[in-house]
């Protein structure tokens, strides 16, 4: 089977994956990096800290085992058994939806956060990060089950030339399935992301609302009370609905370059920028909340300063 073949060449493709990789490693690391540290120098935590971190630890672990993945594409001669392309693509798959699951669970809590408290949302405000991290893993588990189907459906290529695999990478295929199972796994993967997806609507409709009410108020009461919906909170909001704006936007591309996939023969050219549109969302949210977060600039700042600073007493 060398559908990949044309890849090994194709310079662009190749370095634009790694650039995508490496670049995206570095931006989470550095965010997981501050958030272990301000919790050791014992800053007061947020309610979205905790999805934060592990969105910034999740997205670490997906871009180093895309680097895995990207080297059977790019890289000729290793062939991985049929154990490894079961686990591999798998946990890829897990590590996928636990971003799914948290960039949910962070919507859902700055909609908490910016909720009033006459409303019904108001009780959940003063949940400890125990809870948070029990819902979050309860969603982890739904959304896995439905990923369950990858240790059947994928296996290592083999020797023979079939069009009926589909294209994973050098090592890896999708075995062909029946025309029933195929539609059926379709509506229940499509139901799941809708489900998600939905969850991520509804919050942040809920935070444009109170967003949009605020704005009013302001506008037309002219109080001099002290406003229901404070700086950093505005400033949180407008990171998050960037976020889930910027995944809705890769969900749908991601699921655009997948039917050009299927109508396509499989072109390995689409499948590397399916690659590469999944993953713009790990690369893009450590950079959204490293530029948007002030506790993160300052910190940023004071060492950029110092560097500056002993580099120019290394000189003298």
């Amino acid at each position: 089977m060398n559908k990949a073949n044309r890849l090994y060449s194709n310079i662009h493709i190749r370095n634009t994956m790694y650039t995508v990789t490496g670049v995206g490693v570095i931006a989470n690391a550095f965010l997981l990096l501050v958030h272990i540290s301000l919790h050791i120098t014992g800053h007061r935590p947020k309610p979205t800290d905790l999805p934060i971190g592990l969105l910034a630890l999740i997205h670490l672990a997906i871009l180093l085992i895309n680097g895995f993945i990207a080297s059977d594409i790019f890289i000729p001669g290793g062939r991985w058994d049929d154990l490894t392309c079961k686990l591999l693509i798998y946990l890829h798959r897990l590590m996928r939806g636990f971003s799914i699951c948290a960039t949910c669970l962070l919507s859902v809590l700055q909609a908490i956060t910016l909720s009033p408290r006459s409303s019904c949302l108001a009780r959940f405000k003063h949940k400890s990060s125990l809870h948070n991290l029990c819902f979050l893993l309860f969603l982890w588990v739904i959304y896995s089950l439905f990923s369950s189907h990858l240790f059947i459906s994928i296996a290592a290529t083999p020797n023979w030339t079939s069009d009926n695999f589909m294209y994973i990478t050098e090592s890896c295929s999708f075995i062909p399935m029946t025309f029933f199972l195929r539609h059926s796994l379709s509506t229940l993967l499509t139901f799941r992301e809708v489900s998600f997806i939905g969850i991520m609507a509804f919050s942040n409709g809920y935070m444009v609302a109170l967003l949009c009410r605020h704005k009013r108020q302001s506008q037309h009461l002219h109080s001099t009370s002290p406003s229901p919906v404070s700086s950093p909170e505005l400033r949180a909001t407008q990171t998050i609905l960037l976020l889930m704006s910027c995944f809705v936007v890769m969900s749908i591309l991601d699921s655009i370059v997948s039917y050009a996939r299927i109508t396509l023969k499989d072109d390995p050219i689409f499948y590397c920028i399916q690659i590469l549109v999944t993953h713009s969302y790990a690369l893009f949210s450590p950079l959204v909340f490293i530029c948007t977060a002030k506790r993160i600039i300052v910190i940023f700042r004071y060492m950029w300063e110092k560097t500056v600073n002993i580099s120019v007493c290394s000189g003298e």
